[in-house]
């Protein structure tokens, strides 16, 4: 997977498990891909298909994210540590709608709205799962 360097968005992140299932993350099933696994590197990312952008609605919180659909790799750096992870899009989400205005903040950088959801063991890579939320910048 080649993730590269030209800067595609910036927002929050957050991590989630795979599929709809509630429960532990090695119970939750595939995402909206068929492929979403917790324990990989991948990312939901809410335009990922027209259906996907019908529920979470990053418009409504000002947010023209652009579509990159399942199997798209992603760079995601954590703006304050420089720590970054590649992952790939397995799922639909964040539900941005939900959380506009929400903001994250770091040694003085400050992201706005959720733009991206990393499986644990992506989020792992970049933060600790205890920080809930981190500012992020994302590149294709």
């Amino acid at each position: 997977m080649a993730c590269g360097s030209t800067k595609l968005w910036n927002g929050e992140a957050t991590w989630f498990c795979c599929g709809s299932a509630w429960g532990p993350c090695s119970s939750a099933g595939g995402g909206a891909c068929g492929t979403c696994r917790s324990s990989a590197l991948q990312a939901a990312w809410p335009h990922a298909s027209k259906a996907c952008w019908d529920i979470t609605r990053p418009d409504l919180c000002g947010e023209d994210i652009p579509r990159r659909g399942c199997g798209s790799a992603m760079k995601v750096r954590h703006d304050c540590s420089g720590a970054s992870v590649c992952v790939t899009v397995s799922d639909c989400g964040p539900r941005t709608r939900s959380f506009c205005s929400e903001s994250t903040c770091c040694d003085g950088v400050c992201r706005t709205n959720r733009v991206i959801d990393l499986t644990p063991a992506a989020f792992s890579a970049i933060g600790s799962l205890s920080s809930g939320t981190l500012p992020v910048s994302i590149f294709e």
